[in-house]
């Protein structure tokens, strides 16, 4: 029974991080025979889990959706990444818990993490909390409440962009202006406590990120399938920064007399850097204030020009001042 228990998690687990099994290769990994692998898949079954299966030589096995959710089987690595993601989830809940949405989707987090944790043994609940406690969720500034996501929204995205299929849903745009849109999900993108969907727009023929709490009803799969285009950017990450401003931010220019590679590996992470030559590169920043432009700057190690904006001609200098200050200050009133 100890055995026929043990396999049985283990076919949970191998069904549950597949979409499909073969029953060949399933039967193969759990070291069972066909039949034999058909008694656990009936176990289950009388477990309330919905393993449904095809039949034929490229018959398999999946988990389908049910009435009810059952139990999952999560291994160690697993239930630490599932309580952490949850508690980091549950951040802007308990800090704008006074005026948030209820329900919406940190709540829910704060619900299943509470869940989670109770039932976890001490060893990983260990885990769990000293990787949440070291870890902090970084915001353009923070001035801005979190913004409620119905989770309804946020699976039916996350759905679509798994299966490739298109989506119409109707949002409002900053302006309060409301639109009908069709699109192709790409993927899912969490920013400064909002959630942003990165799809092409078939009407509109480019590609857009759109706020899931603009978009008004659960989005609606159409059931046309797509084939992936590739996305004008290195990720979806990275097209949602480039394609929305921080609050307060505004454009940084800059010319160095470097090459761009070598700049690229020193402040790349954190700007765009275009080749002006063989040992010149354009520097472009958005960032929320001055103060960042000017240490990159520092960083970057090299001779450099600001093109725009002139306040942060102003600010270096004020900042140079500063250090001229210190580097002037009489023995006695430095540090030792």
């Amino acid at each position: 029974m100890a055995n026929t228990s043990s396999r049985t998690l283990r076919l949970l687990s191998l069904l549950q991080n597949h979409r499909f099994w073969p029953g060949a290769e399933l039967a193969d990994r759990l070291g069972v025979s066909p039949r034999t692998l058909r008694r656990d898949v009936d176990r289950l079954r009388e477990l309330g889990y919905p393993v449904s299966a095809q039949p034929g030589v490229d018959g398999g096995y999946q988990l389908a959706s049910g009435a009810a959710l059952p139990p999952l089987v999560v291994d160690d690595e697993e239930a630490v990444a599932l309580a952490v993601g949850l508690r980091l989830a549950t951040q802007g809940y308990v800090a704008a818990q006074a005026d948030a949405t209820p329900g919406g989707i940190a709540e829910a987090a704060a619900r299943a993490l509470a869940k989670v944790t109770q039932v976890m043994p001490s060893r990983l609940r260990r885990r769990t909390e000293a990787v949440a406690a070291m870890t902090e969720s970084a915001t353009w500034g923070g001035a801005e409440r979190e913004a409620a996501i119905d989770p309804d929204v946020l699976a039916s995205a996350a759905l679509a962009c798994r299966d490739a299929e298109r989506l119409r849903f109707a949002y409002t745009a900053a302006s309060g202006a409301r639109t009908e849109r069709h699109v192709e999900p790409h993927r899912l993108v969490a920013l400064d406590r909002r959630w942003y969907l990165v799809a092409y727009d078939v009407t509109r023929n480019d590609w857009r990120s759109f706020r899931l709490d603009r978009i008004a009803d659960v989005p609606q799969p159409t059931g046309a399938r797509f084939r992936p285009r590739t996305l004008p950017a290195k990720d979806a990450a990275e097209f949602v920064r480039r394609n929305i401003t921080a609050p307060g931010a505004r454009q940084v220019t800059v010319i160095i007399e470097a090459p761009s590679a070598v700049i690229r590996q020193r402040i790349g992470k954190w700007a765009e850097i275009a080749e002006e030559g063989p040992a010149r590169c354009r520097v472009t920043m958005t960032p929320e204030n001055l103060d960042w432009p000017a240490i990159a700057l520092g960083v970057a190690g090299a001779d450099f020009q600001v093109i725009d904006p002139p306040e942060l001609t102003e600010h270096i200098r004020d900042w140079a001042a500063r250090f001229t200050r210190a580097t002037a200050a009489p023995d006695a009133l430095r540090w030792g």
